[in-house]
Parts: structure tokens; C-alpha cells; sequence
């Protein structure tokens, strides 16, 4: 499912794709990808793939520091990017060569931060999202649990749901959380 998908998915949306990779070098220098080690299936480093949506100079490479409301490092371009998920499509590529799945617990860069803490420190159990690979979307962001941790509890939420999609792996559980994010992308619901 992850190699059709994510194949399917690069042909059907290269014609889009290949719009926003001009726009982005339009609108400011640097490169079109951003590229950055994230931790995957049992805990083994990856570089994941984005379109860039922040100015080359102010980026940060490390991923501890995370994007607020208002963040002067993204582009104009990036604010839509991000706003619409647009910047994730390169991640597609990220599924085809098998660093991630289309569905499972969004990777996060080594030692990420949430509410201040190690998520590792935060959040007991934390280490049994990485019995999967990681995925492009999960139950944690169909359920709306997206952007900035600053608040514990919202960092813990979100590992729960890692947790629970891992206990409760199931093909017909990813087709409901693909066909949930597609009706998100395009309603800006969420719910599962």
C-alpha cells in the first residue's frame, strides 16, 4: 500500500508539485527541499524530506526550535505551505525509498523538545512509537493534534495516540485515517 500510494501520489501530484518547487525559488533564495534528520522505525536516524518554507538563513536544521504563531522565519509562500500540508509532499518520496509508511506516528527530529522536556522525559512509553515506521499522517493529526507542543498536555495527547494507533495497527485502521485526512485537507475537519 505504501509503495502504490506513495508512487501514485508523486505522478498524480508532480504537475503541483513542480509549481510549488518555482515558486519557492521565486520568492527567495535558497534551496526548494528542506532536509533534516528525524528519528524513525526502532529509533534509526532519517532525512526527511519538506519544501521549504522558511528563509535559508533563519532556518533551523536541528528541529529543537519550533515554529509560533507568526514565526518571522516563514516565507510568505511557507505560511500557505504549511497552512495546507502542501510542504509535506516530498515526503511521498520519503514512503517510496521505505524511511516512512503513508500512516503511522509522525517522526520527530532527535531529541525534540515539547513544553520544554524531552519528549523521551515527558511522556512514559514515548519509545513504543518507534516500533513502526513513521507516516506522512496518524491518528494523533486526524484527531487535530497538530503544531507547536507548549502545553504538556498536548505533547502527551499526542504520544497517546501514537501509542494507541501502534497497539491497534490494523490496514482497515490506515484506510480510515487516509480517507479522514484527505476529508480534512479539503473541509478542515478533524475527528476520528
Amino acid at each position: 500500500m505504501d509503495i502504490a500510494g506513495s508512487f501514485l501520489g508523486l505522478l498524480v501530484l508532480s504537475p503541483l508539485m513542480l509549481l510549488v518547487a518555482v515558486l519557492i525559488k521565486l520568492e527567495s533564495k535558497g534551496p526548494v527541499f528542506f532536509r533534516q534528520l528525524r528519528t524513525g522505525i526502532n529509533e534509526t536516524p532519517f532525512e526527511i524530506l519538506k519544501f521549504r518554507s522558511m528563509y535559508t538563513d533563519l532556518c533551523d536544521n536541528s528541529g529543537v526550535r519550533q515554529t509560533v504563531d507568526n514565526d518571522p522565519r516563514i516565507t510568505p509562500l511557507g505560511r500557505i505551505l504549511r497552512r495546507t500540508n502542501l510542504d509535506e509532499l516530498p515526503q511521498l518520496w520519503n514512503v517510496l525509498i521505505g524511511d516512512m509508511s503513508l500512516v503511522g506516528p509522525r517522526p520527530h527530529v532527535p531529541d525534540m523538545l515539547a513544553a520544554g522536556r524531552t519528549y523521551s522525559d515527558l511522556v512514559q512509553g514515548y519509545e513504543y512509537r518507534h516500533l513502526m515506521r513513521p507516516g506522512i499522517t496518524g491518528l494523533a493529526q486526524v484527531r487535530g493534534l497538530r503544531g507547536p507542543t507548549g502545553h504538556r498536555w498536548m505533547a502527551i495527547r499526542r504520544i497517546v495516540c501514537d501509542v494507541e494507533y501502534v497497539r491497534n495497527f490494523s490496514l482497515l485502521l490506515d484506510i480510515k485515517i487516509i480517507i479522514r485526512t484527505i476529508i480534512n485537507e479539503f473541509k478542515g475537519g478533524t475527528g476520528l
